[in-house]
């Protein structure tokens, strides 16, 4: 009977997939009557096919792009995390000094412990999520969810047991699973973005439509910045079985378009000079003054009024005599063309001496001020010196080089790693480097969610190197197993992450190396933090459980395993703090203070504190100070605390834990 059941279910599968050979548009996503989603036939566009009429025109018809899943997971950007972030200071890089963070941990629970420490502080976000093609893992976020839903599917799980999902083409919610992947992420990286901040985001074909819909609703159209092409191949793949692909695209939203600076492509710091006229232009008088130098050939000339000055489709006429003697112009003069400039601007020019007649009689002015040109929307593998770079080299002009291959980032990971095929489809650095760039800021932040080999934190290391700039770099990066068969497995790296930490560790110490004695000051260090459950147990007591007697033999809320220092991180993780800040250990009568960032937030998480080491604390007149539930010496000095801090520093937010 099950055999049955089972035939008659392929027979429909069948049926829809043979429609969906002849109206594609007429197959969709939907839970079957089981809760399943499949792959469906929507009736009233079938049927509209056989009909003049309007099938299904009761239905109010709205603009909007929707998928299985799309509520749930919008409701997911919203609901909040109980796991915390625990700092690895045995696997970090120069943990005390360093400003870069590397975070290990499914990156839509991080992205929400994120929200507080840095709403609004990230300058740019570079991601290259999934791409869909059929091949990749992506994230399942609803853990709670019937494993028996994606029985159809394979999957892999990482370290802390996070299910990925292998999202193959016959999946019945292909590209509902991708949207529903990608969008809370979105929303959330939209929250960290400062208001003059910009999002890059690496995709190809299979998922370019649905991307840029799902950016036009979370950043809002008004803020979509431009669809960049980029040119990844040397050459394609020949056996390619429709056309050879060449090309993948970033798409770039802005926060607040209004208030992002545009995509610089070249920085012009060397004289030029431009010409005063433009056929485009509206035509008009302007008055050229005596004084003007002029650059032709005889020192001592004149021009007749009504010489008209023509080459190409620049034209210009002389409106009066114009004497030149020992190459300056003796006297004021009209002249009609289709200026660039009102005269107010020409008279500046000619004040500044920065106006000058050419040696073919017409009107130019020299540039010595620093000039920024916006950046072209196709990048090609050769830059407009006509050269391939093949590593990352410093340029102020972006469309030099070119900007790098898939063959290049291949290599550059060779390099670094001393092995082949540790990795695939990592950007090169070049790519990612120049991409930084054009926002101009050399103070940024530089966040990176889905962060692979971690491209983005060596492109921001080479970066600060060439230029001296302070960039920070913030990666995130689930824990995903290699393959046991893999070149990254036999290598020993067990995760992604070691991979990526190991390439951070390699890559600046060789661009210290290199950079001399300009590297001197060059941050190449990380600090590790990884995400996990709560510090806290779930122990609760009731109010009457409260009284003076009991306070000493109350069990800790804190998990045995969880040391001071993952204590104060998760504090700052709660508190919103920025977590790449210094701090010191003081000794206070004999107790750990630990002393965050010169006092942003003080803790102390000890026991048997008394009034006076309280006191003592209070004198440093922290903006926020934490202690344990269990930290007082008796229930009397637990009740007393917020008083003496109103005596002693009554501008201290105090928490206990």
């Amino acid at each position: 009977m099950e055999k049955m059941r089972m035939e008659s279910m392929d027979i429909v599968a069948q049926n829809v997939e043979n429609i969906g050979n002849l109206f594609p548009d007429c197959i969709t996503e939907a839970r079957d009557e089981n809760g399943k989603i499949q792959k469906v036939v929507d009736r009233d566009r079938l049927m509209q096919k056989f009909s003049h009429k309007i099938i299904g025109g009761g239905t109010t018809e709205r603009y909007e792009f929707t998928w299985v899943g799309k509520n749930t997971s919008r409701v997911e950007a919203n609901t909040t995390t109980n796991k915390t972030l625990r700092p690895c200071i045995e696997e970090s890089k120069d943990w005390d000094n360093t400003e870069n963070l590397y975070i290990e941990g499914d990156n839509l629970e991080v992205l929400k412990l994120l929200q507080n420490s840095y709403f609004n502080k990230v300058k740019m976000i570079y991601i290259d999520p999934p791409y869909n093609t059929g091949n990749d893992f992506i994230y399942v976020d609803d853990f709670a969810q019937n494993i028996d839903e994606y029985e159809e599917a394979k999957g892999s799980f990482d370290e802390e047991g996070n299910r990925l999902f292998k999202n193959t083409d016959t999946n019945g919610r292909f590209h509902s699973d991708w949207c529903s992947m990608i969008y809370p992420r979105l929303i959330l990286a939209r929250n960290l973005l400062a208001d003059d901040g910009v999002i890059f985001i690496s995709i190809d074909d299979n998922e370019q439509e649905n991307l840029k819909k799902i950016c036009d609703e979370v950043f809002g159209e008004n803020n979509f910045v431009a669809q960049l092409i980029w040119e990844k191949k040397k050459k394609g793949a020949f056996l390619s079985k429709n056309y050879i692909n060449m090309k993948e695209y970033i798409l770039i939203y802005a926060k607040v378009n209004e208030l992002f600076g545009g995509l610089v492509g070249e920085i012009v710091n060397k004289k030029e000079t431009y010409p005063c006229i433009k056929t485009t232009n509206k035509d008009g008088i302007r008055i050229i003054h005596k004084g003007i130098k002029s650059k032709h050939k005889d020192k001592d000339y004149k021009i007749l009024a009504g010489t008209c000055i023509s080459s190409g489709n620049m034209k210009l006429t002389y409106m009066d005599n114009a004497t030149i003697k020992n190459s300056i112009l003796q006297n004021d003069i009209r002249i009609y063309s289709n200026w660039i400039y009102n005269q107010e601007s020409l008279d500046k020019y000619f004040r500044e001496g920065n106006l000058y007649i050419t040696q073919d009689n017409y009107i130019r002015r020299v540039v010595k001020e620093t000039r920024i040109k916006m950046l072209k929307d196709i990048l090609t593998r050769v830059g407009d010196d006509e050269k391939a770079v093949s590593k990352f080299t410093f340029d102020t002009n972006l469309n030099n080089g070119g900007w790098g291959t898939n063959e290049d980032a291949n290599e550059e990971l060779h390099k670094i790693l001393e092995k082949q095929y540790i990795f695939s489809y990592s950007k090169p650095v070049r790519l990612i480097a120049k991409l930084i760039q054009t926002i101009n800021n050399r103070d940024a932040i530089i966040l990176d969610f889905f962060s692979g080999s971690a491209t983005t934190a060596h492109a921001v290391m080479q970066l600060n190197a060439e230029d001296g700039g302070k960039r920070k770099f913030i990666m995130v990066q689930l824990p995903e197993k290699t393959d046991e068969k893999s070149e990254a497995f036999k290598a020993g790296y067990k995760n992604i992450c070691e991979i990526g930490k190991e390439r951070i560790r390699r890559a600046g110490e060789k661009i210290k190396e290199e950079a001399g004695l300009n590297g001197q000051d060059l941050d190449i260090g990380f600090r590790v933090l990884k995400l996990d459950s709560s510090n806290m147990k779930d122990i609760y007591y009731s109010a009457d459980e409260y009284d003076q007697g009991m306070l000493e033999n109350m069990q800790s809320n804190i998990k045995e395993d969880r040391t001071d220092l993952d204590l104060l991180f998760g504090c700052l993780v709660d508190w919103g703090l920025e977590l790449d800040k210094p701090y010191t250990i003081k000794e206070i009568n004999g107790h750990k203070v630990h002393i965050y960032n010169d006092g942003d937030l003080v803790a102390c998480f000890e026991k048997d504190l008394d009034m006076k080491t309280i006191d003592e604390i209070a004198k440093l007149q922290a903006l926020r100070i934490v202690f344990c539930d269990n930290s007082f010496v008796d229930s009397a000095t637990k009740i007393n605390v917020a008083e003496h801090f109103k005596m002693i520093a009554p501008d201290t937010d105090i928490k206990v834990i």
